[in-house]
């Protein structure tokens, strides 16, 4: 009986062309005949040894190790296929560990925040409005910004919520305490209080002055957004929007034709 070419092994055992001849290459699998043309032909012998290539791979093992074993006509000792199992099981953790991660990623860029209603408004305050992230995702949402605060929501817990939460408190009391002294757009004072504004800004995504001044504007005629901030100090909107404004123009940008960019 004449032996099968290797395109018809190929055929029959779904592994490539190049792939049997690179395992001929290494030995893996060295067809035991040559036609007088010179061409490879494997015997049933050789076919039964693709075969168990073929289960040995299934379970994880490099080819050096198959060689091994088959060279050996060995069989697999229960040592080795307890180490591949480890490594399966570790290979399992791992991918679950990536499928929880995209999981908050989905999570994230779709509600903005990973925390329910209720932990929304014990953490940032009662007058916050947990529907403020899906109008920011409706209207952001296809940007490279909401990409990146959906990134960095997906990394945070209710700590680092707090902790921010905290952090903007202290911020609105400044800039409340700095408008109550009398401070005015344009000022240092005012220029610095609107940095420390863009750099809290800055912890969702990254916020250039342009974009800075955008917010600013937001946070004046959006009625939601207005009342947020005039709950904490009447007229703090308006201030906060020409501080942002005016500490633009000392970075060159003109709050009259700033884009989102």
């Amino acid at each position: 009986m004449s032996g099968l070419t290797v395109g018809a092994v190929a055929h029959r055992t779904g592994v490539t062309v190049r792939t049997l001849h690179h395992w001929d290459d290494i030995g893996l699998v060295t067809p035991s005949a040559r036609s007088s043309a010179g061409y490879r032909q494997y015997g049933p012998r050789d076919l039964a040894r693709v075969h168990r290539v073929l289960i040995y791979r299934e379970l994880g093992l490099p080819l050096e190790s198959i060689r091994e074993v088959l060279n050996s006509d060995a069989t697999l000792s229960a040592a080795t296929l307890r180490a591949q199992r480890d490594q399966l099981e570790q290979r399992i953790a791992d991918l679950q560990s990536m499928q929880r991660a995209l999981d908050r990623m989905i999570g994230a860029v779709d509600e903005g925040i990973l925390l329910s209603a209720d932990e929304q408004l014990r953490i940032f305050g009662e007058t916050w409005d947990p529907a403020w992230t899906k109008q920011a995702r409706d209207t952001w949402g296809d940007t490279e910004q909401w990409a990146q605060y959906a990134e960095r929501a997906a990394n945070r817990d209710t700590r680092d919520w707090e902790e921010i939460a905290e952090q903007t408190r202290r911020l609105d009391t400044m800039l409340a305490d700095a408008m109550r002294r009398g401070v005015r757009a344009g000022m240092s004072e005012a220029n610095e209080l609107a940095e420390a504004h863009r750099r809290s800004m800055s912890r969702y995504f990254d916020c250039s002055v342009s974009m800075h001044v955008c917010i600013g504007r937001r946070c004046a005629s959006d009625p939601d957004f207005r009342a947020h901030f005039d709950t904490i100090a009447p007229g703090l909107a308006v201030w906060l929007r020409d501080v942002i404004d005016a500490n633009a123009r000392e970075h060159g940008v003109d709050p009259d034709s700033a884009t989102w960019e």
